[in-house]
């Protein structure tokens, strides 16, 4: 299925063959997806998804997502993978007598070919992001229904938060921390604090953790908005970046702090 050419596939050969040079970090070039069984069907749909979301991570560009471009190779993903494997999510679980396991949810991690990927990038106007990247710290404030707090890596509050950070961390390859509360507590930043601390304070309390940047952010949910608003902002090499979202999740919140960090560390521009 893999060794099938076209003229995409083609037009790699012509650009590897004159020197586009694979990358080292494999985890980059590998994404996973949840799928219904192990058809072809499903397979497809999944190498899809999982195409855009390397092309993404591997470049540092968000903006690929849904680009028409990418719409179109998205078909063609196959012939950018070098293996793929299933995990079967109800493992242990007996398959009822109706059910086969067409229907049976999988995880779908797809491995891609780094040096196709890279030629592919280049004839896309972009490039790999191979560089080491840096470890952002997130000081986060929580404004919610209820109660306000700064989410802590040992905090006691909101730990599925936490897991979705991190999620979205990996979706776009970026080591992610937290500061605990005695890191938050050394530098006086809290709930109250945070909305307006100075992003120089928060850098030095991120290397006091083991990161390299800061990355602030004001989470706050809104009944008008429909959702949570989440203001985010950092600075990279002297220059302040802003970005917004209104009316989400705090999954999709997080996912477009990653996503827009990703895009000003890669040096892709703001958000």
């Amino acid at each position: 299925m893999f060794r099938q050419w076209s003229p995409i596939g083609l037009f790699l050969t012509v650009m590897l063959a004159c020197g586009a040079a694979p990358a080292a970090n494999g985890d980059l070039y590998q994404a996973s997806a949840v799928v219904s069984g192990q058809g072809e069907a499903g397979r497809s749909i999944g190498l899809a998804q999982t195409f855009e979301d390397v092309l993404v991570k591997v470049s540092g560009d968000p903006r690929l997502m849904g680009d028409p471009k990418i719409a179109a190779l998205k078909q063609q993903a196959a012939q950018f993978v070098a293996t793929y494997q299933y995990r079967d999510r109800m493992s242990g679980v007996p398959i009822h007598d109706e059910q086969g396991t067409y229907d049976r949810p999988h995880d779908l991690t797809v491995s891609f070919d780094p040096a196709r990927i890279d030629a592919l990038l280049h004839s896309l106007g972009r490039k790999a992001w191979l560089d080491p990247r840096p470890r952002i710290v997130v000081f986060l404030d929580v404004v919610g229904r209820k109660e306000r707090f700064a989410l802590a890596e040992d905090g006691s509050k909101e730990p599925d938060m936490r897991s979705s950070l991190a999620a979205a961390a990996r979706k776009v390859g970026l080591p992610v921390a937290l500061p605990t509360v005695a890191q938050l507590t050394k530098y006086e930043l809290n709930a109250e604090t945070l909305p307006s601390a100075d992003l120089s304070v928060s850098d030095a309390a991120a290397r006091n953790a083991g990161g390299d940047v800061a990355l602030a952010g004001d989470l706050r949910w809104s009944d008008s908005a429909l959702g949570w608003i989440a203001d985010w902002r950092i600075d990279y090499r002297g220059t302040p970046f802003r970005w917004q979202i209104k009316g989400v999740g705090f999954d999709d919140a997080f996912r477009n702090g990653m996503r827009g960090a990703a895009q000003i560390l890669s040096g892709n521009g703001p958000p």
